[in-house]
């Protein structure tokens, strides 16, 4: 019988597979130094990060690992400078992911795709800082990229891009448990995933 709680492997696999996740989504979101590519990050993000999340949810067995993920995630992007907003986004996402893979199961790959999906909200944390956090965020924008930056970025993520991101992240996650799923068919055969 199998132990219900973490244990130090299942500890090391959530620092692995959160450190690939953080240099996937960090990496693709450096492209956001262009304003006119921050929407399309919201889409791309994820559907390249769900190539090495499949693998990771592969190895998911157990209730707490992706919650642990999405605090560290948290963590690391509010030091990064993304403000409270982040922690108040990231981790709840990352709890109801836990919730949806656990309800759905460990070994669907349907369950994946959904739990993957709220993960990937976690990403709207990055772009909300611009509606919710206020002024101050703002001129912090201003001091660091320039005035013309600042302004070609609120063109391009006005707050009507709120509900539109959350369609972007769920079309890119969807693609990217697919894409995930397709290059790593021999792992999720060997796990016995459907």
């Amino acid at each position: 019988m199998k132990k219900k709680t973490l244990t130090g492997k299942d500890l090391i696999t959530v620092g692995i597979y959160t450190a690939i996740y953080i240099a996937v989504i960090f990496c693709i979101g450096a492209f956001n130094a262009i304003p006119f590519l921050y929407p399309i990050f919201l889409f791309v993000g994820p559907a390249v990060a769900g190539i090495p999340m499949m693998l990771y949810y592969v190895k998911i067995e157990k209730f707490g690992m992706l919650t642990i993920m999405g605090i560290i995630c948290a963590v690391f992007f509010y030091i990064a400078g993304y403000t409270w907003i982040c922690l108040s986004i990231m981790i709840p996402v990352s709890i109801l992911s836990d919730v949806a893979l656990k309800i759905g199961g460990y070994k669907k790959f349907a369950s994946m795709a959904v739990s993957f999906m709220i993960f990937s909200l976690g990403i709207m944390s990055g772009p909300a800082n611009l509606w919710f956090a206020g002024e101050q965020y703002w001129d912090n924008i201003r001091e660091s990229m320039g005035e013309h930056y600042a302004e070609q970025l609120a063109k391009f993520m006005p707050t009507w891009m709120l509900p539109v991101g959350i369609v972007l992240i769920f079309a890119g996650a969807f693609l990217g448990a697919l894409l995930g799923r397709k290059m790593l068919n021999k792992h999720f055969k060997k796990a016995g995933i459907a």
